[in-house]
């Protein structure tokens, strides 16, 4: 038996990267797995098919998590199909870069970042936890430059997710009532489009800060998550869980 079985999961950006990675481990464990996208419709219905076509179930929505109340209409609709969230993972972030200089000319992105960062991850918590049943399972990505930077020009990224990281904490007290765990992943250079499309001297320089010098699949990154979702998990609740080949050692 699968270990997500009956299991109806809620996932923030599951069409690239981490978030597909994510999406594909749950429904391969059990779970019925429902997702956001922005952009990529053609993307997001073909990982549903491929997995319904494998005898699991998901489904997508197309849901702006910058946009106030966006993502909590799309955990509406879930609930209206499914009746339930069980699991809810809030991975859809944006990263804009730029030197403190340069802010002003980006106060617009800076703006969208905190509300897709910060604000929509609240909004899901704040919705789905209505509908989560006692024990049910909230994993946050973070990232490690919440603890570790790197370099200049992410400070409102980093802070964005040490937010949430300081947020997952503080959840882990007021849903302990209720057995509802909540936990944080950090992960760090992650092998996904946006660092294949880095210039090559970017990758070079946290290739150089990895002791395992690589970076990480994001198939690791969800085999965490899928861990933390499980049964194995239940005594597990406040804690940040840093995967990054050991940069942040």
């Amino acid at each position: 038996m699968s270990k997500l079985n009956e299991k109806v999961a809620f996932v923030t950006g599951g069409t690239r990267g981490m978030g597909r990675a994510i999406v594909e481990r749950l429904a391969k464990e059990g779970a019925t797995v429902a997702f956001t996208y922005l952009n990529s419709e053609q993307v997001a219905q073909q990982i549903v098919d491929e997995i319904n076509q494998n005898g699991g179930k998901a489904f997508a929505i197309k849901a702006d998590g910058s946009q106030k109340g966006a993502v909590g209409r799309a955990i509406e609709d879930t609930v209206s199909l499914f009746q339930k969230i069980d699991i809810l993972v809030n991975n859809a972030a944006l990263s804009v870069g730029g030197t403190i200089e340069t802010s002003d000319e980006r106060s617009h992105e800076y703006d969208r970042q905190i509300d897709v960062n910060i604000r929509s991850v609240t909004e899901a918590v704040r919705t789905a936890q209505k509908y989560m049943p006692d024990g049910g399972r909230i994993v946050n990505i973070a990232s490690v430059g919440g603890i570790r930077i790197g370099g200049p020009g992410l400070s409102d990224y980093v802070a964005t997710k040490a937010a949430i990281s300081a947020y997952t904490r503080g959840l882990a007290w007021d849903l302990a009532p209720r057995q509802i765990t909540v936990n944080s992943v950090e992960p760090g250079a992650t092998d996904t489009d946006m660092l294949q499309k880095a210039d090559e001297a970017v990758r070079q320089h946290y290739m150089n800060a990895i002791p395992l010098k690589r970076f990480a699949q994001p198939e690791e990154i969800a085999a965490l998550v899928n861990f933390l979702v499980g049964d194995e998990a239940g005594y597990i609740t406040g804690s940040s869980f840093t995967i990054d080949g050991g940069i942040s050692a």
